[in-house]
């Protein structure tokens, strides 16, 4: 189980992920060493949901700068997670 934890790190709360809810896919941010499979028995352990297909995107740094200051916003790891009809996860309560 704490396995599955550090796998799933925060689900993504955006205008197009809660759009994409509609067509029953949940997004979050994943360990960026974690496959497809990892994705979905995390999913499926986690929420006790059935997991119909994981599509991943890498999600590349990008430059910053503050002031005088230059460096880099660390990049990451999104996975696209569709579920079965009927199934749903319940991410943000009252929204």
């Amino acid at each position: 189980m704490d396995q599955h934890r550090r796998i799933i790190v925060a689900p993504v709360i955006t205008e197009k992920a809660t759009n994409l809810r509609d067509r029953n896919v949940y997004t979050f941010k994943v360990e960026r060493r974690a496959n497809k499979v990892q994705i979905s028995q995390a999913v499926e352990a986690l929420f006790e949901v059935n997991v119909e297909s994981v599509r991943t995107v890498s999600v590349p740094r990008k430059p910053k700068k503050q002031g005088m200051f230059s460096g880099f916003k660390a990049g990451w790891k999104k996975a696209y997670v569709t579920l079965r009809q009927g199934d749903s996860i319940d991410l943000v309560e009252n929204v």
